[in-house]
């Protein structure tokens, strides 16, 4: 699992080094576009997404203990928070789209189209994870100790979470 989250963040430095060299490249354009952006919106999701991360580590912490059901709670909660981060996601996007700064609209667009829509896919495969672990604490009394299946899928949660938390001031902060 380290060496596929380690690939997956050696890509996102890419995205995001990328976002920036441009952004230095066209920093006027960069700051009207950003001003298309609500922040508060970048906030919301900042704070669903951290939320669920929370949740997820307390959930392995009760996986630990051996309180399988609690932990299958905790997930179903940390994916009710990431739901939250696709609804909002969505509704962004959807606001964007119809004001017709899609992909094409200039370069600031083209990167946070291509940016955020790769960590959106992420997302996704972060709560199917999520919910096949809490359906798996859930279904099985899982004795107290390692559970390094659980540890994964938290870590790729929590990479998911620091891949936000870069995302988030370079998109939505940044002049």
């Amino acid at each position: 699992m380290w060496w596929f989250i380690l690939a997956e963040l050696t890509v996102f430095a890419m995205l995001l080094l990328s976002f920036a060299a441009a952004q230095a490249l066209q920093p006027e354009l960069f700051h009207a576009s950003r001003q298309l952006l609500d922040r508060s919106m970048g906030l919301a999701l900042t704070l669903s997404l951290l939320t669920s991360g929370l949740l997820a580590a307390l959930a392995l912490e009760q996986l630990r203990q051996g309180r399988s059901r609690h932990a299958a709670g905790l997930l179903l909660a940390a994916l009710g928070c990431a739901c939250g981060y696709v609804w909002l996601k969505l509704g962004e996007y959807r606001h964007l789209a119809g004001l017709g700064l899609d992909i094409e609209h200039n370069t600031f667009f083209t990167l946070y189209w291509i940016v955020t829509g790769f960590h959106f896919l992420h997302v996704l495969l972060g709560m199917l994870i999520l919910g096949w672990l809490a359906k798996h604490c859930w279904q099985r009394a899982n004795a107290a100790g390692n559970h390094p299946a659980a540890e994964s899928a938290v870590l790729y949660w929590h990479m998911v979470d620091l891949v936000w938390v870069l995302l988030f001031p370079l998109v939505y902060v940044l002049n």
